[in-house]
């Protein structure tokens, strides 16, 4: 597979500040900004430091910026593998690279989020490969490969059950831009949800109607094990899944009784 590159995946509209600025005048743009906990430090476009909220804290709200800001930085190049960008920031533990290109000069950041957005959008393709695949082999048809949008009252499930625990997972990541795309199957017209059960009902708490999906387009309408096994449970749409609190699982409670 192709190594993806940072360049892919960076934000390239990046807010810095200048060394010049005060302490005060940075610390109110990090507590009005949406999410940010720190800024390049730029003299024109050049990248001279980094400045995180930490640093900040307990300086002088008068003392320039120059004062209190990192000079020592890491940064990435648009064209380094976001593995390797993955690498760097899992070990210094800074959530943001600045990206600088071949004359120092700032054109993008790359953060954490990024970088597992980068994976998340390579694993769902080979995940998608292994099941047009196997539907290959198992019904002798033929399949195309779409990405689509999908409304999620559309769906028919094909698993019953989704735990309550991993709900808050699964919305912590949908709030972030974090959600693997759904995988669909498009059987003759009648989407079957192949993967992403917890992602859909995350979706449906938060009121969210639709969610980008891989989905695998069959030639000619087969009848699919999974929709057999919907069929039997009862599964028509997302509301006939039961979420189960996980407190309350019966291998749970089992392992309670053998502990008391």
């Amino acid at each position: 597979m192709r190594r993806a590159k940072v360049k892919e995946y960076m934000t390239r509209d990046v807010a810095t500040v200048s060394p010049d600025e005060t302490v005060g005048e940075v610390s109110k743009l990090v507590v009005e900004s949406d999410g940010h906990n720190g800024f390049p430090v730029t003299d024109g476009r050049t990248v001279v430091g980094f400045v995180s909220a930490r640093d900040l804290l307990r300086a002088d709200p008068d003392a320039p910026l120059f004062t209190v800001m990192t000079d020592d930085i890491i940064v990435a190049h648009p064209d380094m593998n976001v593995t390797d960008a993955a690498r760097v920031i899992l070990r210094s533990g800074i959530q943001k690279l600045p990206v600088v290109d071949d004359a120092g000069n700032l054109v993008g950041i790359i953060s954490n989020t990024d970088v597992v957005r980068s994976q998340i959008e390579r694993a769902t393709p080979e995940k998608v490969g292994k099941l047009m695949r196997t539907l290959e082999e198992i019904h002798d048809v033929t399949l195309t490969e779409e990405r689509r949008t999908v409304a999620l009252a559309d769906l028919v499930p094909t698993q019953a059950r989704v735990y309550a625990d991993e709900l808050e997972g699964r919305h912590y990541e949908l709030k972030r831009g974090l959600a693997e795309p759904l995988v669909v199957i498009d059987n003759g017209g009648t989407l079957v949800l192949a993967d992403g059960h917890h992602r859909v009902m995350a979706a449906a708490r938060a009121d969210v109607d639709e969610m980008d999906a891989y989905v695998i387009v069959l030639g000619e309408p087969v009848d699919l094990g999974m929709q057999k096994t919907a069929r039997k449970e009862g599964l028509e749409s997302i509301d006939d899944i039961e979420v189960v609190d996980y407190a309350r699982h019966p291998l749970v409670e089992t392992t309670k009784r053998f502990q008391n």
